[in-house]
């Protein structure tokens, strides 16, 4: 290479995981450890981020750690606005030959704040070399601490966005065998009302905080109907006529 050809760097997305520093990918770990710069995400409202909590062992002190501020708005070109922003600044880094990571919780790529700015990376800075780590999601997690298998045979899985409560369910052209709802506390009555409408509410839970000391699992979700469900939350529902019944 030609001593005056600028060298770039690369970007590194992570997933975290759900909450438990151990599930973290061995590979993440390392390269969490040998990156120049991490960044990560926060709302405008504040500036914690749990993804830095648990990645936190393997980051050394000296590697700076930057959090970008996203707006919680449903005005589509404030949220466009601010993933151009970040994806500016991070191409900035990586442009200047530094290796970058940006950590996200679970999976980068499944509803993932990672996704909004890649997409803004890759159209700008097509050249720029990317490499995604997967991560487990909470919903597998989930699973695994409740012994439930997430889909068998031939099953279908519906993954699916709790913010508007069960609609897209309702509007399902299939009925699916599995359903997860994420981001589940946005509405949980809305949820229940469509899983009773599928036959799924029988065979459904609920898991807040999946994999972190404060980790709760609901068998009934009626209690959370009762009391405002915490944020970390989800749903994992199976028809009801598969497997054992829930009993009381």
């Amino acid at each position: 290479m030609d001593n005056n050809e600028k060298k770039t760097g690369t970007l590194f997305g992570i997933g975290v995981g759900p909450g438990d520093p151990e599930l973290i990918p061995v590979k993440a770990a390392r390269i969490l450890g040998e990156v120049d710069q991490v960044f990560t995400a926060s709302s405008t409202r504040n500036s914690y981020s749990l993804a830095v909590d648990i990645a936190r062992p393997y980051i050394p002190e000296e590697t700076p750690v930057e959090t970008l501020a996203f707006p919680m708005s449903r005005d589509l070109s404030v949220k466009e606005d601010a993933w151009r922003q970040h994806a500016r600044r991070i191409a900035g880094e990586v442009g200047r030959g530094r290796n970058v990571a940006f950590l996200t919780l679970g999976d980068p790529l499944t509803y993932s704040t990672y996704g909004y700015v890649l997409r803004h990376i890759q159209t700008g800075w097509p050249d720029l070399p990317v490499v995604t780590i997967p991560g487990i999601t909470s919903y597998q997690a989930a699973a695994a601490a409740t012994n439930r298998p997430l889909v068998e045979g031939e099953e279908s899985l519906l993954v699916l966005s709790g913010v508007d409560g069960g609609k897209w369910l309702d509007r399902a052209a299939v009925r699916p065998d599995n359903v997860v709802f994420m981001k589940a506390y946005r509405n949980i009555p809305g949820i229940c009302r469509s899983l009773a409408a599928v036959g799924m509410d029988a065979n459904s839970m609920a898991v807040a905080n999946c994999s972190r000391d404060e980790e709760v699992v609901y068998r009934d979700l009626t209690v959370l109907e009762q009391q405002p469900p915490n944020y970390w939350t989800l749903i994992i529902a199976k028809q009801n006529s598969h497997g054992p019944k829930k009993t009381t």
